[in-house]
């Protein structure tokens, strides 16, 4: 089939706006207060740049045990509507009493309430979408994940924009709550969606892949220095250039891009494999990574988004596909279990940058030497794969 005709069938499953508009929704309420998030910690809070990463990697761990956790017996579960229900409105909760904080502590029991259970909503939303698209359409099920993962992306660039005007008319607390505001509508959609439920009967699913452990790491490594650079940039960008809504800015630029570059790479992964396209995301990583170090330049910033957007597309799309296809009988560990590796190569990188003193853009050099190890692996992995096709060809 053709992308136009896979396209249309996708728009026109039963239910499929549902999920596409959640995943808009959830998208425009993390990426109002994404980028702003940390700069809020210090300016407003007043929080020390060990304060912040301390903040950020206790809600992680408790982000990462709920969603691991979740993911081992949702997969039991005949309905997992549920779990993200209970998850938005937890992170409802969460947010209110983050916007209270005024110390260290306030913070910390905020933004653990209202991260700790978003990882489950991701994870589940992704679950409860592949046995839908399984279940009515199951032709273009990688295809559906795919534009389900751009439609997060384009909710989450929309954010930014939303974030960037709400700074400046409400400063944080209009942020805040917009973040607030998304998480009420995506638990409302939840609400009224009705779930499609895998086949019990159905025949074992084709295309998986087979366990790798070193595809995984190589995954955990990428992830790692993209969180570095989620987490860091916005400190950088504000130090060099002093306006906190420019990382909004930077970061919408490649909204676009990465709309398009989402399906080009599932499509190219379909065709030449998803480890060679993954390769080369790396490589347009790298070389972002390097300029980040090296140029004090605010256009080349935004220029560089395009480019950084490819590597988004393929790790968040086509890496979700290949770890998910790893448990094609388990869509709901598949998924969380993805969502975990994103969790733990963020835990990582709140914390290597601590290395280097102060908020410089030395702190990309270490993204960079990350993505060159993963590269290796990769690399060492594709090797071995085409060896042993020729040695049972």
């Amino acid at each position: 089939m053709s992308l136009s005709s896979d396209f249309r069938t996708f728009i026109r499953i039963r239910s499929a706006w549902v999920l596409i508009a959640a995943m808009f929704l959830y998208g425009i309420g993390t990426g109002i207060l994404a980028p702003m998030n940390a700069i809020y910690l210090q300016n407003d809070v007043g929080l020390t740049k060990s304060q912040i990463a301390v903040v950020f990697s206790v809600s992680l761990l408790l982000n990462m045990a709920l969603t691991i956790t979740v993911g081992f017996f949702s997969d039991r579960l005949r309905r997992k509507k549920g779990i993200p229900l209970a998850a938005a409105a937890a992170c409802i909760a969460g947010l209110f009493l983050y916007m209270r904080a005024d110390g260290f502590v306030t913070a910390l029991v905020g933004m653990s309430v209202a991260i700790a259970p978003s990882g489950m909503i991701m994870g589940q939303l992704f679950a409860m979408a592949r046995n839908h698209f399984a279940r009515i359409r199951p032709s273009i099920v990688e295809m559906a994940q795919l534009w389900l993962r751009t439609t997060y992306s384009v909710g989450f660039f929309t954010g930014l924009l939303l974030g960037a005007n709400l700074f400046l008319i409400a400063s944080f607390r209009g942020v805040l709550w917009g973040n607030l505001f998304g998480y009420a509508m995506l638990f409302l959609l939840l609400f009224v969606y009705r779930e499609v439920l895998a086949d019990a009967g159905a025949p074992a699913p084709r295309g998986g892949e087979p366990f790798s452990l070193l595809m995984l790491v190589a995954l955990l490594l990428l992830s790692c220095a993209d969180a570095i650079r989620g987490l860091y940039l916005p400190l950088v960008v504000n130090a060099r250039f002093g306006d906190p809504r420019l990382m909004s800015y930077i970061w919408s630029a490649q909204a676009v891009f990465e709309l398009v570059f989402m399906t080009l790479a599932g499509y190219w992964a379909a065709r030449y494999g998803s480890r060679t396209v993954i390769l080369l995301g790396g490589a347009l990583a790298f070389a972002t990574y390097l300029v980040y170090a090296t140029v004090d330049a605010l256009p080349v910033f935004f220029l560089m988004q395009p480019v950084y957007s490819f590597f988004v597309s393929v790790l968040y799309g086509v890496g979700m596909g290949y770890v998910q296809r790893m448990f094609l009988r388990r869509t709901g560990f598949g998924a969380s279990l993805y969502v975990f590796i994103s969790q733990t190569a963020s835990l990582i990188g709140y914390f290597l940058p601590l290395a280097i003193q102060g908020v410089t853009p030395t702190i990309f050099y270490i993204p960079a030497a990350l993505v060159l190890a993963s590269v290796g692996i990769l690399t060492s992995v594709h090797l071995r794969r085409r060896a042993e096709r020729s040695l049972s060809a």
